[in-house]
């Protein structure tokens, strides 16, 4: 429940959703070349058309096709030990953004919308170097096929045989995020009967009993990957769940407050836990509280949520005394512990941020108020253990009506005809307007009157920082939005574009480059209610990119490089191939050629694994970028202060699209 009652709404549409444009939302795609979407159950309940979304990105100019090593994950870094800096030192700045198209924001005292909204921004993180054969490896999978589950047909089955079930269930060519563990948690465990319903009628599991896959938005039970339906309709959950929170914007930042304080993030939630007869504990139980769960013999216990485990801390008081990077350090019960009876240290979240969210007009998937698309800039993590991680980034979309109290309607509202009870909204009601027997239908559909949307990124990786000179430096991330196509063919997606379009540094802040691309983004048919078709530069179905230098923002020809200043101006502090001491003139061309050169000469680069990207040697760039990266991992560098214009040789094409920006340096 997005706090009332976690009513989510909206009324049925053609394009009703929302997508991620940065980082890149998959809204269930993985390397499709249509349009659409092959599997709107891949891996998550989205809501959304089946024409939005980004492939998965590719490492070179081919696609990945089965290998998934030939994938592009993006890499940001995570932050430094801010906690212990002041004035916002040490951090590292990724700004997520968005479009959802019924609308958000504004004040219902002041600046009244159409609709009630609530926005929840979430993460999952898992280390990485997980061996490929892990059933539980978060990854993006070479198939858009949904991975499989086998229902559990008795309550009292031992541990050992479900693990049997999930090793014939889980493939490793598949995509996976909530383990299948959780989905059989959500499966086993009763829904919330408290909930409005109104007049939907939820079925049973075969067990013989409603479970958690079960919700007004989802009456039938169907599955989207390992998804729990019951926690996806509702926010917060009531029950221990695997995503952390970063932000909630709420069209009413009163509730804050509620929000904040009601976090997994900060506040334990209790689950039910029963053990078989081996004395393992069960992944699943039937009860959802307390007092049917030790009724039932099991032990109700809070679990807590984490950043990540302190595992060299092993005992309580070193434990909670620990100050890794600032971090406040908790002995707790994991919400993943093994047994559920012995306490680890955990890194303590953070309570998550909340603010309105943005201003949006309805029936338009479009910018805010100020001009740009719906954004958040998150605060990367610093996980005090120095290790890679393995994430991926979430948004949910809730709306709701007036039409009934969201706060205070309940399941004692539900229809029940036999108790006399009708629900508050009933569906495609008649209504009369005094024209005798000739009522006028609404098109009310209770399933969505109050109604959740979502959209995922792919995996991406969340890397420590390099040693930096100054390691309170700020980080900004620079990255490229969009799809091959024109402006229709890609709808609900977006053109090519540098995100964030206008950035403004210090001199004393770094900026990461960085950009990802398909090799398949053809945008063919099956194109469902929109246009087929992927107009644009180049290899078909290719997304590339570069970044040249301009004088202004009205010029489309690049600035020769003996007049530039942008890479003159520019420190390498870190960059993907290692060799940092590189002329201007070649991280220009590195930047030019999205990867494909290095260095122009063997004199500047005699290192043996920079030959094979050296102008001496290398094939000729295609003019187009045809056989550059698709990806580009890209630079860290510090610029001088200026104001520098660039754009991309390739998409920038004048009265088609602007592919254009801007860095300020002060």
């Amino acid at each position: 429940m997005f706090r009332f009652t976690c009513l989510l709404l909206a009324v049925t549409c053609a394009y009703c959703d929302v997508y991620f444009h940065n980082p890149r939302g998959s809204n269930n795609r993985l390397n499709e070349k249509s349009a659409n979407r092959n599997n709107a159950d891949r891996v998550f309940d989205s809501q959304n058309n089946n024409r939005g979304g980004y492939n998965v990105g590719d490492k070179t100019d081919k696609p990945a096709g089965n290998d998934e090593t030939k994938q592009y994950q993006m890499k940001y870094f995570q932050s430094a030990e801010w906690k212990t800096m002041t004035n916002d030192q040490g951090k590292s700045f990724l700004t997520a953004e968005w479009t959802n198209q019924h609308g958000c924001g504004g004040n219902e005292d002041t600046d009244p919308h159409k609709q009630n909204c609530n926005i929840v921004l979430q993460f999952m993180c898992q280390d990485d170097g997980l061996q490929t054969s892990d059933k539980d490896r978060v990854r993006d999978g070479t198939t858009t096929n949904t991975q499989d589950y086998t229902k559990l047909n008795k309550l009292d089955e031992t541990v050992s045989r479900r693990k049997s079930v999930k090793n014939g269930n889980v493939k490793q060519n598949r995509v996976l995020q909530e383990s299948w563990e959780w989905y059989e948690k959500c499966y086993a465990r009763e829904r919330n009967k408290g909930l409005f319903t109104a007049d939907q009628k939820l079925r049973n599991n075969n067990l013989g009993y409603s479970g958690a896959i079960y919700t007004r938005q989802n009456p039938n039970g169907n599955r989207r990957g390992y998804e729990c339906p019951e926690e996806r309709d509702h926010y917060p959950y009531w029950h221990p769940s695997p995503w952390k929170d970063i932000a909630i914007l709420p069209v009413n930042v009163s509730e804050c407050q509620y929000y904040k304080s009601n976090s997994f993030n900060v506040k334990p939630y209790g689950e039910c836990i029963e053990y078989d007869s081996a004395g393992v504990r069960r992944h699943w139980s039937r009860w959802n509280n307390k007092t049917g769960c030790e009724g039932n013999g099991g032990d109700w216990v809070e679990l807590y949520n984490y950043l990540e485990k302190a595992p060299g801390y092993t005992t309580k008081t070193p434990c909670e005394t620990a100050k890794d990077g600032g971090h406040k350090h908790i002995w707790a019960i994991p919400y993943d512990s093994p047994d559920a009876r012995n306490k680890e240290c955990l890194v303590a979240l953070d309570e998550p941020d909340c603010k309105e969210a943005p201003w949006t007009r309805s029936n338009h998937l479009g910018n805010s108020r100020d001009g740009l698309a719906s954004n958040y800039t998150w605060v990367l993590p610093h996980f005090p253990s120095g290790k890679t991680k393995n994430c991926v980034l979430r948004i949910r979309y809730n709306i709701s009506t007036d039409d009934y109290d969201p706060a205070n309607t309940n399941a004692s509202h539900n229809k029940n005809l036999g108790k006399g009870i009708k629900s508050p909204v009933q569906q495609n009601p008649y209504v009369e307007i005094g024209a005798g027997h000739s009522p006028l239908r609404l098109a009310i559909n209770t399933a969505q009157f109050g109604r959740t949307f979502q959209d995922r990124s792919h995996m991406f990786q969340l890397v420590p920082r390099p040693t930096l000179n100054n390691p309170g430096a700020k980080i900004y991330n620079l990255n490229v939005r969009g799809k091959r196509g024109n402006i229709v063919q890609v709808y609900p997606a977006v053109e090519y574009d540098f995100f964030p379009n206008n950035l403004n540094v210090t001199d004393n802040d770094l900026v990461h480059i960085q950009w990802t691309g398909s090799n398949t983004h053809n945008n063919g048919n099956p194109a469902g209610d929109g246009q087929a078709g992927d107009a644009g530069e180049g290899t078909r179905g290719t997304d590339r990119n570069n970044m040249v230098q301009i004088n202004n923002l009205t010029e489309n020809f690049p600035t020769p490089f003996e007049h530039s200043s942008m890479w003159d101006n520019a420190e390498i502090v870190w960059i993907y191939h290692g060799k940092t001491a590189v002329s201007a003139k070649n991280l220009a061309l590195n930047m030019a050629s999205s990867g494909f050169y290095r260095c122009a000469k063997i004199a500047e680069c005699p290192e043996q694994e920079h030959r094979p990207y050296l102008v001496e040697n290398n094939p000729k760039l295609n003019n187009l970028l045809n056989n550059a990266p698709a990806s580009y991992e890209g630079a860290l560098l510090k610029f001088k202060k200026g104001k520098y214009h660039y754009m991309c040789t390739r998409n920038n094409n004048f009265t088609n699209r602007s592919q254009k920006a801007t860095i300020i340096v002060l």
